[in-house]
C-alpha cells in the first residue's frame, strides 16, 4: 500500500486528527518517556499510520520519519522493546484488534498455497516468539509452576487448545493441574479458591477477554502467582501477571494461530518435568499402566 493510501486509511479511521487521536489505537504501547526530535518523528509515523507501522520494514519507517534505520531501532529500545521487530509485533497485535474480523481477511489477501503460507507464517511466528522471550523469563515461570501447590490453566475459544495441552500433559506428569475453558460462573468457581502457593496460567491473545483479566487480577490480589501467555507485552493482562511470556499469534486468515503458544506450553512442560524428574517419571509410568488397564489403545 502506498503512502497516500495509508494516510487516507488512517484519516478515515480517525487517526490523523491530532496527537491524542493519533495515539489512541496504541493504548499503552508507547510509555510516557522523553524522546529526541528524531525519535518523536518515528513515534509520529507509527501513531498516524497503523497499517504501515504494523507491516512495513524498518527502512520504510525510517524513510517516512526522515531518519536512518538505527534511529528507529534506538527509538524502539528507548520505549522499552528489544528492537524494531519486538515493537512491531506489539503494534501488529494492537492493529489486528482494532480492525474487524472481515477486514482481517482483506488484510491477509489471497493465498497461493494456504497450507504452505500457514506453515511459513507460523515459522515466522515462532521466530518472533523466540526473540521475544529470554531464558530467564522462561526459567522464572517454570520455577513458579514447579513449586506450586496447585495450577489452574485458563484459556477460552481457540486458546483453550494450548490450555488443554498444558493441563493434560501436566497432570500426566503428576502435577496438581486443572483446566478451565468455560468462563462465566465456572471461571469464578475455579479461581475463587486460589491463594498463596497457587499458580494461575492465563492464555489470552488477540482481543482481551474481560472475564479473564478480572480473574487474573483477583487471583493476584489473593496471593496467587499469575503466569500470562499473551501476544501483547503491555496491557491489563501483562500488568496482572507476575510472569509474562509473549507468543506471536497472527494467522493467515480471519483467525489467530496458536502454534507459538503451544510451543511455549511445550517448553514450560519440559521444564516442569526436569524440575521433578523422579516424580514425573513415576506418574508417567502410572498413567501408561492405566492406559493398559483401561484398554485405551489398540496396540
Amino acid at each position: 500500500m502506498n503512502s497516500s493510501a495509508v494516510d487516507q486509511e488512517a484519516n478515515a479511521r480517525g487517526h490523523n486528527g491530532g496527537a491524542d487521536v493519533a495515539h489512541a489505537w496504541l493504548g499503552d504501547v508507547l510509555p510516557d518517556v522523553p524522546l529526541s526530535k528524531a525519535q518523536s518523528r518515528v513515534v509520529d509515523v507509527i501513531a498516524r499510520n497503523p497499517q504501515l507501522a504494523s507491516y512495513a520494514d524498518i527502512a520504510e519507517i525510517a524513510q517516512r520519519a526522515d531518519v536512518n534505520n538505527s534511529t528507529v531501532v534506538r527509538a524502539a529500545q528507548h520505549l522499552g522493546y528489544r528492537g524494531w521487530p519486538d515493537l512491531q509485533r506489539e503494534l501488529r497485535s494492537r492493529y489486528l484488534v482494532m480492525i474487524t474480523t472481515e477486514e482481517t481477511l482483506t488484510e491477509h489477501g489471497e493465498h497461493r498455497s494456504p497450507l504452505h503460507d500457514a506453515l511459513n507464517h507460523d515459522i515466522e511466528n515462532l521466530r518472533l516468539t523466540l526473540d521475544s522471550n529470554t531464558a530467564d523469563d522462561a526459567e522464572a515461570a517454570i520455577a513458579a509452576l514447579a513449586g506450586a501447590k496447585s495450577i489452574t490453566v485458563v484459556g477460552l475459544g481457540s486458546f483453550a487448545g494450548p490450555a488443554s495441552v498444558m493441563a493434560h500433559l501436566g497432570s500426566t506428569m503428576g502435577y496438581p493441574i486443572t483446566l478451565e475453558n468455560r468462563g462465566g460462573v465456572h471461571l469464578a468457581s475455579s479461581t475463587n479458591t486460589l491463594g498463596a502457593g497457587d499458580v494461575l496460567v492465563v492464555i489470552n491473545m488477540w482481543r482481551s477477554i474481560r472475564q479473564i483479566i478480572a480473574a487474573a487480577e483477583a487471583a493476584k490480589q489473593a496471593g496467587a502467582t499469575v503466569i500470562a501467555i499473551s501476544d501483547m507485552r503491555r496491557g491489563p493482562l501483562a500488568a496482572a501477571a507476575d510472569h509474562l511470556l509473549v507468543a506471536a499469534s497472527e494467522g493467515i486468515s480471519f483467525f489467530q494461530s496458536v502454534t507459538a503458544a503451544n510451543s511455549v506450553v511445550y517448553g514450560l512442560l519440559a521444564g516442569m518435568e526436569a524440575a521433578h524428574p523422579e516424580r514425573s517419571r513415576a506418574a508417567i509410568r502410572r498413567t501408561q499402566q492405566l492406559w493398559k488397564d483401561l484398554d485405551v489403545y489398540l496396540d
